[in-house]
C-alpha cells in the first residue's frame, strides 16, 4: 500500500509559461553572440566605428589611470593631514589630562572622591578641547597588573566603541608609556562601516598608578570628501571620454565622407558611367585628392574609350574580312572540288597537289567559321537557341560519331552514363560543338590509349567528363589551354585538323549556358575536361557532380565513375 501511495503522489511539473535557468542562459548567450557579431561587422565595415572605438578605449584607459593616480594622491594627502591633526590633538589632550592629575596633591592620603573628580574633569576637558569634525570618543582605562593604594574606575564616553580597542593595541600602549600609538579602525554607524582612527597614550595618576587614555576619532567627514572627489573625477572622466568620442566622430566624418564619395564615384565609373566625377570643394588635401582622382578618371575614360573603339574596329575588321573571304573561298572551293574529283587523270605530283589544296580549303573554311563565331562573341551578339536535350543521349551520339576516327587512331572510346538521363533546355548545336572539340582533342592527344566519356548529374547540375591517358600538360600550360591559337606543344604535328580556336569557343559556349569547363592534367598521365551545365536555365554553377583534384597534389588523380562493361568485356553503350 505504501508503494502504491508513493506512485500515486503527483510529481511537480513546471507550468507551461515557466522559464528555466537554462533557457535564460541560452537566451543570454544568443543575445551576446548577436551583439558580438554586430560589433564585429561594424568593426570590419566601418572606419568611423573603428576610429571612435579605438579613441574611446585608449582615452578611457588613460582617464582611468590618471583618475586613479589623482584619487590615490588626494586620499594620501587628506589622510596624512587628518593623521597629523589627530596626532597633535591627542598629544595636547594627553598633556592636558596629565597636568590636571599632576596639579593634585601627591600625598598618599588623597581620597578616592578627589581622584574621581579629577578623572571626570580630565575627561570633560579633553572632550571640550578636541576639534574633530566627525566627533571624538574618549576612554580612561586602568592598566592591568598593578598594585596601588587606590583604584579608579574605568570611564568612557557613552558612544565609545569598546570593540575597536584590541588587546594588541593595549599591550603596545602599556609597554611604551609616554608615546602615542595610532591604529586605523572601522566604526559602525547605522549598519554602515565608517573609517576611524584610535589613539592610545598613558597617564600617571598619583596613588592610583598608570592609566591608559584612548581617543577614537570618526573620519567619515574625510571619507565623504574623498567620495565627492572620486565621484567628481568619475563624472568628469566619463564626460571627457564622451566629448572626445564626439570630437573624434566629427573629425573622422570629415575624412570618411569624401572617401565614401570617392568610393561611390569609383563604383559608378566601374559600372560604365565614365562621366562621373568627385565634386571639388576648397583647396585642402581632400580637394587635392579629388582633383587628382578626377584627372585619373579623365585619363582612364579616354583610354577606355580608345580601347573600346579599337576593339570595335578589330571586331568589325575580323567580321568584314571573314565575310569578304567567303566569296573568293567559294570560288576556290568550286575550282578545288573540280580538280579534286579529276585528280586520277593528273600526274602524281599534280594529283597530290589537288589533294593538299582540297584539305587546306576545308581547314580554311573551318577557320573562317570559327573566326566569325569568335567575332560574334566579342561583339556580344550571340543568343541561345534552346531546345530539349538529353545530355546522356547527346554524349553517346558524339562518341558514335567519332568512333571510326578513334579506331583509325588506335583509340578505344568508352562511354558511361550513370546520370544525365534528364531533359534540360540547352542549345544542342553548341553543346555538340563543345563535345566534338573535347573528344577530338582527347583522341588527338590520347597516344592510342583508351578515352573515357562519363555523364553524371545531380539535382542541380549535369556534368560530362572526357578523359584521355595521353601526354598531359604541366600546370602552367593548363592555365593557357583556353587561349586563342595557343598550343601546348607547337612542335607536335596534328593528325586531326584544328583551327586553334576550338577550346576558346567551347568555353564561351559553356559560359553562355551559365556553366563552366574544368581542367585537370598531368604530364604522361593524361588530361580531364569536365563540362558542367545547370539543369535549370538561369541557375549559377557553383560545383560539379564530377569534381577534380588539386593539381599540386601529386598523389591525387581524378576519380571518374567506373565504365560498365558488357558480357564480352567491352564498354557498355
Amino acid at each position: 500500500m505504501a508503494r502504491l501511495a508513493a506512485r500515486a503522489t503527483p510529481t511537480s511539473v513546471a507550468s507551461p509559461g515557466a522559464v528555466t535557468v537554462r533557457q535564460v542562459w541560452r537566451r543570454t548567450r544568443r543575445w551576446i553572440r548577436r551583439g558580438w557579431r554586430a560589433v564585429a561587422f561594424l568593426w570590419r565595415r566601418s572606419l568611423l566605428f573603428r576610429a571612435v572605438a579605438i579613441t574611446v578605449l585608449t582615452t578611457g584607459l588613460a582617464v582611468s589611470v590618471i583618475g586613479t593616480a589623482i584619487t590615490l594622491s588626494i586620499t594620501n594627502n587628506v589622510y596624512a593631514q587628518r593623521r597629523d591633526q589627530i596626532e597633535a590633538e591627542s598629544e595636547r589632550a594627553t598633556v592636558l589630562a596629565q597636568n590636571i592629575f599632576d596639579a593634585a596633591t601627591a600625598a598618599e592620603d588623597n581620597n578616592q572622591v578627589e581622584l574621581e573628580t579629577l578623572q571626570n574633569e580630565a575627561q570633560t576637558s579633553i572632550l571640550t578641547t578636541t576639534t574633530s569634525p566627525g566627533g571624538t570618543s574618549i576612554a580612561i582605562l586602568r592598566t592591568p597588573g598593578q598594585s596601588t593604594t587606590q583604584t579608579l574606575q574605568n570611564i568612557a564616553s557613552p558612544d565609545f566603541p569598546d570593540s575597536v580597542i584590541t588587546p594588541e593595541l593595549r599591550k603596545a600602549v602599556a609597554k611604551d608609556s609616554g608615546a602615542l600609538r595610532l591604529q586605523a579602525v572601522a566604526l559602525e554607524d547605522g549598519g554602515r562601516r565608517e573609517p576611524g582612527l584610535a589613539v592610545g597614550s598613558t597617564l600617571q595618576i598619583p596613588s592610583a598608578g598608570q592609566y591608559e587614555l584612548y581617543l577614537v576619532y570618526d573620519l567619515s567627514d574625510a571619507q565623504k570628501t574623498l567620495d565627492f572627489v572620486s565621484q567628481t573625477l568619475s563624472v568628469g572622466g566619463v564626460a571627457l571620454v564622451v566629448l572626445i568620442a564626439l570630437v573624434t566622430s566629427l573629425v573622422v566624418r570629415l575624412v570618411v565622407g569624401p572617401v565614401r564619395v570617392a568610393a561611390e564615384t569609383s563604383r559608378k565609373i566601374a559600372a560604365g558611367r565614365l562621366d562621373e566625377r568627385i565634386p571639388v570643394r576648397g583647396e585642402d588635401d581632400i580637394a587635392i585628392l579629388a582633383t587628382s582622382f578626377n584627372g585619373m578618371a579623365d585619363v582612364m575614360s579616354r583610354q577606355i574609350t580608345q580601347l573600346a573603339e579599337l576593339s570595335r574596329v578589330q571586331q568589325r575588321f575580323v567580321s568584314d574580312v571573314s565575310h569578304e573571304l567567303r566569296t573568293p573561298l567559294t570560288t576556290i572551293r568550286l575550282a578545288g572540288d573540280v580538280l579534286f574529283d579529276a585528280r586520277h587523270a593528273f600526274e602524281p605530283a599534280v594529283a597530290r597537289s589537288s589533294e593538299l589544296l582540297h584539305t587546306q580549303i576545308d581547314r580554311f573554311e573551318l577557320l573562317l567559321a570559327d573566326l566569325l563565331e569568335i567575332s560574334r562573341y566579342d561583339a556580344q551578339a550571340v543568343q541561345l537557341e534552346t531546345e530539349p536535350v538529353v545530355p546522356a543521349a547527346l554524349a553517346t551520339d558524339i562518341v558514335d560519331e567519332f568512333r571510326p576516327l578513334a579506331e583509325s587512331a588506335g583509340v578505344e572510346l568508352q562511354v558511361a552514363t550513370p546520370g544525365g538521363h534528364v531533359v534540360v533546355q540547352a542549345d544542342g548545336r553548341r553543346i555538340r560543338r563543345v563535345l566534338r572539340n573535347l573528344v577530338g582533342n582527347a583522341i588527338e592527344h590520347g597516344e592510342a590509349k583508351p578515352v573515357q566519356v562519363v555523364v553524371d548529374s545531380d539535382a542541380d547540375t549535369v556534368a560530362i567528363a572526357v578523359r584521355d591517358q595521353g601526354v598531359g600538360m604541366p600546370p602552367q600550360d593548363v592555365e593557357r589551354v583556353f587561349d586563342r591559337f595557343w598550343r601546348a606543344d607547337p612542335s607536335r604535328q596534328r593528325t586531326i585538323g584544328g583551327t586553334g580556336l576550338g577550346l576558346a569557343i567551347s568555353l564561351e559556349d559553356a559560359h553562355l549556358h551559365g556553366g563552366r569547363i574544368d581542367v585537370w592534367s598531368r604530364p604522361t598521365v593524361g588530361s580531364v575536361f569536365v563540362l558542367t551545365l545547370p539543369r535549370r536555365a538561369g541557375d549559377a554553377v557553383t560545383r560539379s557532380v564530377i569534381p577534380l583534384p588539386a593539381l599540386d597534389d601529386l598523389e591525387d588523380e581524378p576519380r571518374l565513375p567506373a565504365v560498365p562493361t558488357d558480357g564480352d568485356g567491352g564498354p557498355q553503350r
